[in-house]
């Protein structure tokens, strides 16, 4: 039985996420978009994943750090 790999997050797709989590943190929604816009499909493909295995979603993600300036 074949097994299907995970999709990868690019390193450059981190970092654009880590860009776009930020500005959200900062209250800068269209630096935000701008980083999320840079991702690309097989990377934004893997966040989804990683964020459905934690529960939750990107837009979750961005609103949690919106609300909370990016602290736990």
């Amino acid at each position: 039985m074949a097994t299907t790999a995970p999709a990868v997050i690019r390193p450059l797709a981190a970092v654009h996420l880590r860009d776009a989590l930020t500005a959200a943190a900062n209250r800068e929604p269209a630096a935000a978009l701008a980083a999320l816009m840079h991702i690309d499909p097989e990377s934004w493909t893997a966040i989804e994943q990683r964020a459905s295995l934690l529960g939750t979603d990107l837009v979750d993600l961005l609103a949690h750090a919106a609300r909370t300036g990016g602290t736990p």
